[in-house]
């Protein structure tokens, strides 16, 4: 297990994370992308409204709890979604937003070391 650097909108928090558990958090996000994209077309042909996308919530245990979260509904485009990021233990809890685009890099970056 190594250490995964998250970047905040202000800030950034570190804690031991698994390459695991990365990927299966990378494969959640593709699905979000998709969702987002699903989300953010225009009207149909048919004239109908998009259908609403199902939110992302992601959750890791390990020796700190994460939890993330994502409605892909609200947002115009994937690059102008943010997530909002849980991060506890015993003795901490830390609740924040970031932009989704820096979680795909943070993973990237993460995955390629």
């Amino acid at each position: 297990m190594s250490q995964f650097t998250l970047n905040l909108l202000q800030g950034a928090v570190i804690f031991n994370f698994s390459k695991e558990s990365a990927q299966e958090l990378q494969a959640e996000i593709s699905t979000l992308m998709q969702s987002l994209k699903a989300a953010s077309s225009k009207v149909s042909s048919s004239g109908s409204r998009p259908s609403p996308q199902k939110s992302m919530e992601y959750q890791y245990t390990g020796d700190v709890f994460l939890e993330i979260f994502c409605n892909p509904n609200i947002y115009p485009s994937p690059f102008a979604a943010k997530i909002l990021i849980t991060l506890r233990d015993s003795r901490i809890r830390l609740t924040s937003e970031a932009e989704l685009t820096q979680l795909i890099e943070d993973l990237n970056l993460y995955l390629e070391s």
